[in-house]
C-alpha cells in the first residue's frame, strides 16, 4: 500500500516535470561575454587629475574646510571626503578639558556662510552635546575661516 502511494506520487511528479520540459522553441545559444572597455592603470592620484572634465569644480569652501580642521585638530580624523565636504573624527579631549568628544562636519555650500556649515558633536558614551557647545564650535570655525580669507586677501 505504501509502495503503491509512493509510486503514484513519484510517477505524477515525473510526468509533470517531463511535460514541462517539452517546448517547441529551440534554446537560444548564449553569446560569450566580451569586455568592451579599455583597461588603464589607475592610482590614487588620478582622483586629483581633472582630465576627464576640466569644468568640474569642488563645491566646498576651502576656508571653512581648513578652519574646521584647525579648530578640531585635537580630534583624530577618521574619514574624509573633500569632494562632498564631510569629515568625521574619532574621540578626543580638548586641551584643558575632561570630557571627550567626536565630531562630524558637513560643509554644504561653497559660500563662506553659517548656513554652509553643519557640525554634529557627540560626547563619549553617545550622549548629545549641549547646543551652546555645538554653537561655540561652529562660531570658532566660522571666525577662523574669515581670518583665513582675510589673510589670503580674498574679500
Amino acid at each position: 500500500m505504501v509502495a503503491s502511494k509512493f509510486f503514484k506520487w513519484f510517477s505524477s511528479i515525473l510526468l509533470v516535470v517531463g511535460i514541462s520540459a517539452c517546448d517547441s522553441e529551440p534554446i537560444p545559444q548564449l553569446q560569450p561575454f566580451q569586455e568592451s572597455y579599455e583597461e588603464t592603470p589607475t592610482t590614487v592620484w588620478d582622483i586629483f587629475d581633472n582630465n576627464a572634465n576640466p569644468n568640474t569644480q569642488i563645491e566646498v569652501n576651502k576656508y571653512l574646510w581648513n578652519a574646521a580642521l584647525e579648530i578640531l585638530d585635537f580630534l583624530p580624523v577618521q574619514d574624509v571626503d573633500p569632494f562632498s565636504g564631510i569629515f568625521i573624527t574619532g574621540y578626543g579631549t580638548p586641551p584643558g578639558g575632561s570630557q571627550s568628544y567626536r565630531a562630524a562636519v558637513y560643509i554644504q555650500d561653497p559660500a563662506l556662510d553659517a548656513r554652509s556649515l553643519n557640525v554634529a558633536l557627540q560626547s563619549s558614551g553617545g550622549r548629545a552635546v549641549s547646543a551652546e557647545t555645538q554653537r561655540a564650535i561652529e562660531d570658532a570655525i566660522l571666525t577662523r575661516a574669515r581670518q583665513l580669507r582675510l589673510r589670503d586677501g580674498n574679500l
